[in-house]
């Protein structure tokens, strides 16, 4: 039989790692989901995967560091990061509580959820509006400038709820929080929503292209015409809504706000963009792949409850996943699929 060159055996080689690459997360979830399901047949005579009950805790589990992980999918491929998510979740939480209260007496259970919801959405601009200034205008490193309203937006949140949580009133919020629509909970259509808005802007709009532009080379995105500057407040403001959004929607579910109602979520939404095979050196990344990500994150967390191990287990399965996808996106780099050095 005759062997195929050199050259061509490394092509079909190179070939098939970049479409494994490019695929990883899909495999990750395939291989947790068939995983748990033979578990769950083996341990304890029942299905995973099957049970709609599951299907549903699994949504649910994935709704809030999917929501904080749309914004910094943007963030992360145009090179950038965004450390203060987490507290300006739990800020904008606080800030819908409390406006919730407020105006419940005067406009009603309807009028008062408007409100608070167009409220902390505004407030929801300011720490991102800070971050893009600080790292479009002054030139401050995404990671010390995200990280120093990390700090701003922790500690604002924690005096305006007064070291506590703050409980809302409004009878209707718990039905919106925790009820279905179709058989499916409410928050997981908004966040279905969400993403789809996320999905278009990102593949569909120029504003997209220029996000993955500046990821690529952020010179040649000046030599291009595209204004670095306005486009990079615009991606923190709009991670700062997505992380309101996700504090409005947490608020809802167990009505009441919290400062601290982000926190554990700010690594998880970084490696739902990471396992989802965006580059944490820019210019590559989706929002479907992010999806992928929150769920698998989603899939980890509820399976090992599901099949009674400890719940410590959690960070040390993530973090494994997390490694595995860098070192698939640093292979996939050398191999020519990922954004060459600038410099």
């Amino acid at each position: 039989m005759d062997t195929l060159p050199v050259t061509e055996v490394d092509a079909d080689r190179i070939s098939w790692l970049t479409w494994l690459a490019a695929a990883r997360a899909w495999l990750f979830l395939g291989i947790l989901f068939l995983a748990f399901e033979v578990w769950a047949q083996l341990a304890y005579r029942t299905t995973f995967l099957f049970n709609p009950f599951n299907v549903q805790s699994i949504a649910v589990f994935a709704v809030a560091p999917l929501l904080l992980a749309l914004g910094q999918t943007l963030v992360i491929i145009s090179g950038g990061i965004d450390l203060s998510v987490g507290f300006t979740m739990g800020f904008a939480a606080v800030v819908f509580a409390h406006c919730v209260n407020a105006t419940l007496d005067s406009l009603g259970v309807f009028g008062s959820l408007l409100v608070g919801m167009i409220v902390a959405l505004v407030a929801s601009i300011v720490p991102g509006l800070i971050n893009g200034l600080l790292i479009a205008r002054l030139k401050v490193p995404p990671f010390i400038g995200t990280l120093g309203m990390y700090g701003v937006a922790r500690g604002i949140a924690f005096l305006l709820a007064g070291g506590t949580t703050v409980p809302v009133r409004n009878s209707i919020l718990s039905v919106l929080g925790n009820g279905s629509l179709f058989g499916f909970p409410i928050i997981v259509l908004v966040t279905i929503v969400i993403v789809g808005i996320m999905h278009f802007v990102l593949s569909q709009s120029r504003y997209g292209q220029h996000v993955y532009a500046i990821g690529g080379s952020r010179q040649a995105s000046l030599r291009a015409g595209i204004n670095v500057e306005r486009n990079t407040i615009a991606l923190y403001v709009l991670s700062s809504v997505c992380a309101a959004i996700g504090g409005i929607l947490y608020t809802a579910r167990f009505s009441a706000g919290a400062a601290q109602a982000g926190e554990p979520l700010l690594l998880d939404s970084i490696a739902a963009v990471v396992i989802g095979g965006a580059s944490l050196f820019g210019g590559s990344g989706t929002v479907i792949g992010t999806v992928i990500g929150a769920l698998i994150i989603a899939v980890i967390q509820y399976g090992l409850v599901f099949v009674n191990v400890e719940p410590f287990w959690q960070f040390v399965a993530v973090g494994v996943v997390i490694v595995i996808s860098v070192l698939v996106d640093q292979s996939q780099r050398r191999l020519g699929g990922g954004k060459v050095d600038e410099e």
